[in-house]
């Protein structure tokens, strides 16, 4: 049994929260519309700890966006007007900052705006994907599947952003730990145990004097190292803001060893994902690649989007222009190709994003499959030729003592 966090609203339209045990989210819904209740939103409760907030502009979480999301969906999905859907999202957001933007967002309707174009007025919180999409949603008159298919889109884009944080911590962690051991021993228990030798003449075994030496360069030059690996940090986070910078530095981690296989594949899930989004709404081919080249973080791969704009322009297709560029993996083109042949070019993107989503994970997992157990090898070597380099001085000082 699991104990879910809900928010519904009653009949009239009132906000209701809570928990509920039980075996599985959908009884949970069950329950709740036995109770006369509306779901707008399940999930497991939350933790009363630390919260892991992602990156948001102006304080608002991109897990802010996906509640709004989740809870329009089901609104809209059951029948209430637009103007009353927005009051009560309103009143179940619970960040403030979000809730000023909601409610901004409903005035702005109800002073003449469309609904794409009130959220367009908050672009750092709902991206230009978002808002066409919604805009779509308005002139076709199914704005409850557009937020449907959005929700499910925010979703699973931010299922598997957790999934990359929470597979990257562990090893990071076990590299941070392990460095910070290791200057430990080196800044203040070698110094120690080298006192021993200060006033003595006997020879000193060579691991020992290695590491005497590294020690004492530590304690002298550290904060040189430190404070240069420091300006070294500013001036390139400084060159990668810049747009060249960005590319080279975007275009160098795709070359990374087993991590760069990694981020290609997520990259070519998020693109296919937004794609498959936006077609499946009627927006045209050659805007959302524009929408869905937005909404990548690797501008390496981005940019080679403008030439597979021009190529869909001529007529060429997806397809080609797609392999022509070269930054997505072979399967995507040959996927697309199908889609094209077909006519079901959204579903073809929609698998493609499954694919790559799981291949993503794949990746990740072996990534760190390797790094942690080459990190835990580089510790243990340093810390065990340290413990040597003692064991052998000791074993010198007991030598000369017969």
């Amino acid at each position: 049994m699991t104990t879910y966090f809900y928010k519904a609203v009653t009949s009239d339209g009132r906000p209701r929260q809570g928990t509920l045990t039980a075996p599985s989210d959908k009884l949970v819904v069950a329950e709740l519309r036995r109770q006369g209740l509306t779901a707008v939103y399940v999930g497991q409760q939350a933790s009363k700890g630390v919260e892991l907030k992602l990156p948001g502009v102006g304080g608002v979480r991109k897990r802010d966006v996906l509640f709004f999301t989740s809870e329009m969906s089901t609104l809209l999905n059951s029948g209430v007007p637009l103007d009353r859907a927005l009051s009560i999202a309103t009143e179940l957001t619970e960040h403030e900052k979000f809730r000023g933007v909601v409610g901004d967002v409903l005035r702005l309707i109800k002073g003449g705006k469309s609904f794409a174009d009130a959220l367009a007025a908050y672009p750092e919180q709902f991206s230009g994907l978002y808002v066409n999409m919604v805009r779509a949603g308005e002139a076709s008159g199914s704005l409850g599947q557009v937020f449907e298919r959005l929700a499910e889109f925010e979703r699973t884009r931010d299922d598997l952003r957790g999934y990359i944080v929470s597979s990257m911590v562990y090893p990071a962690l076990l590299a941070v730990v392990g460095a910070g051991s290791i200057l430990v021993l080196l800044n203040f228990v070698v110094p120690r145990f080298a006192a021993v030798f200060s006033d003595s003449r006997m020879k000193i075994p060579l691991p020992t004097l290695v590491m005497l030496e590294a020690s004492r360069y530590v304690q002298t030059y550290g904060w040189m190292v430190g404070l240069g690996l420091v300006a070294l940090a500013v001036v390139l986070y400084s060159y990668v803001r810049t747009q060249a910078g960005r590319l080279w530095w975007d275009g160098f981690r795709l070359k990374v060893p087993v991590l760069g296989d990694a981020l290609r594949k997520a990259e070519t899930a998020r693109f296919a994902r937004a794609m498959g989004t936006l077609i499946a709404n009627s927006v045209p081919l050659v805007q959302s690649l524009s929408i869905a080249g937005a909404t990548l973080n690797n501008r390496k791969i981005a940019g080679g989007l403008d030439a597979v704009a021009q190529g869909v322009k001529r007529g060429e297709g997806i397809a080609s222009p797609i392999r022509r560029m070269g930054q997505f993996p072979p399967l995507a083109a040959h996927l697309l190709s199908v889609g094209e042949e077909t006519g079901k070019l959204d579903e073809m993107f929609h698998r493609m994003a499954d694919v790559y989503e799981a291949d993503t994970k794949v990746s990740i997992r072996r990534f760190t499959s390797l790094f942690e157990p080459l990190v835990i090898l580089v510790m243990g070597i340093l810390v065990g030729a340290m413990i040597l380099s003692m064991l052998l001085a000791i074993t010198s000082i007991n030598e000369v003592a017969v």
